[in-house]
């Protein structure tokens, strides 16, 4: 990245507003959700148990104490932003969890959850990869890159200091494929969907062939284009897609029959039209909570829907929870000791939100649901959280928002 100077830039009147907008709402927002800070930005984060795990763009996995704020592990090798993570799940005897990453880098990493070691390097893709799907019952490996590629991994035997072996490839989309979503059919089918920046969704049928070393064939069945540009998530189960999209509008489609079996005919329901692109939406049906209620993060502000009637969702509240783009949303299922009991913990439902304005913030999903008074803080802890030195500069800011909007 070039110099932080940038008294010699030319910057447009608009560009000017904004920043001082941001900047203003930064000192606004600055205790909202207990923000935790860290020295990059989030471009992937997955909750597990009270451990915040985030794809970081300074190039690094990191792993964060949600209760301390404290960063726990720095899984450190790739040579540029890292984008996505996932696991693989293994028995303690096995080694434990596999942590995978994909990055800027065009590779796809393995380590050991626990220990931090490096198990693997794949040279993955031509381009940089942006995303990560693992299907458990069917040990395979699904990533997808800005080189348009879709591919399929092996992970039913991983060796140490081998590269994972390929076993498939999509090639059909003519833009960078940003969000992959799977549903198992069989013990040798999947239905999978792969969504692009000029906003196509394609439903493929995966089915296992019968040789050694095994392959996978794929089977186009349906073509979506109910978005107009780029979808930044997609969420899959009990028969229902939700989508989100830069078209600023987040969409559901159902399958008529509930039954894997049936080739996926989605109908849609009627889009929730957005202010600003969606890049994140949290569906709490298709969660363990299965409520009736949609969470979206659209610019930077996180937006709660009750979508008991499909047709006609209800806005409930709008949350300016941070001070730039919210990137993602993720459900965490607090668990906290009840004073005075003998190991007994109180479970409570709170939302992680991550954002390019470099913190992570928890928020108590009632308090979402209905806010306190304008005045009032939520979900404040009383005490200063640690942070890191880091801090971005307004140029590579830019520079880096530009990366993730541009094809």
């Amino acid at each position: 990245m070039q110099t932080a100077d940038t008294s010699n830039l030319i910057r447009s009147e608009a560009e000017l507003l904004l920043e001082e907008s941001r900047k203003q709402k930064a000192e606004r927002t600055k205790n909202l959700g207990s923000p935790i800070e860290t020295p990059g930005k989030a471009l992937g984060i997955e909750i597990r148990e009270n451990i915040a795990w985030i794809a970081e763009n300074t190039g690094v996995a990191r792993t964060l104490d949600l209760e301390t704020g404290k960063t726990l592990q720095l899984f450190r090798g790739h040579s540029a932003p890292v984008t996505c993570l996932a696991f693989i799940e293994r028995e303690a005897s096995a080694g434990g969890p596999i942590l995978v990453t994909g990055s800027w880098d065009k590779t796809i990493k393995l380590w050991n959850a626990g220990t931090k070691e490096l198990i693997s390097s794949t040279p993955a893709h031509s381009d940089f990869v942006k995303t990560l799907l693992i299907i458990p019952s069917l040990q395979l490996l699904i990533s997808s890159s800005s080189d348009k590629i879709v591919r399929l991994w092996d992970i039913s035997t991983i060796t140490k200091g081998q590269p994972l072996q390929s076993v498939g490839s999509i090639s059909t989309h003519t833009r960078p494929v940003e969000s992959l979503i799977a549903r198992t059919a069989s013990d040798i089918n999947v239905i999978l969907y792969t969504a692009d920046t000029m906003g196509i969704i394609k439903v493929w049928e995966l089915a296992k062939k019968d040789v050694q070393p095994p392959r996978w064939q794929t089977l186009l069945l349906e073509e979506l284009k109910h978005h107009r540009t780029r979808v930044n998530e997609m969420l899959h189960n009990n028969g229902q897609l939700w989508t989100a999209s830069s078209d600023e509008t987040i969409q559901m489609l159902f399958h008529p029959s509930p039954s894997p079996s049936v080739v996926p005919k989605l109908k849609p329901c009627p889009p929730i039209i957005h202010p600003a692109a969606v890049r994140a939406v949290l569906p709490l049906a298709l969660t363990p909570l299965a409520e009736p209620y949609v969470l979206t993060g659209a610019g930077d502000v996180i937006r709660v829907y009750d979508v008991s009637s499909l047709d006609e969702p209800e806005l409930l509240s709008e949350v300016d929870a941070h001070w730039h783009d919210v990137t993602a949303l993720r459900l965490w299922m607090r668990r906290t000791p009840i004073e005075g009991s003998q190991g007994e913990v109180k479970v409570e439902p709170w939302i992680v939100s991550a954002s390019l304005d470099g913190t992570i913030r928890k928020w108590r999903l009632s308090e979402l649901l209905c806010p306190p008074p304008a005045d009032k803080p939520i979900a404040v802890d009383p005490e200063p959280k640690e942070s890191d030195s880091f801090q971005m500069t307004e140029e590579e800011e830019r520079e880096l928002a530009e990366l993730i909007d541009s094809d």
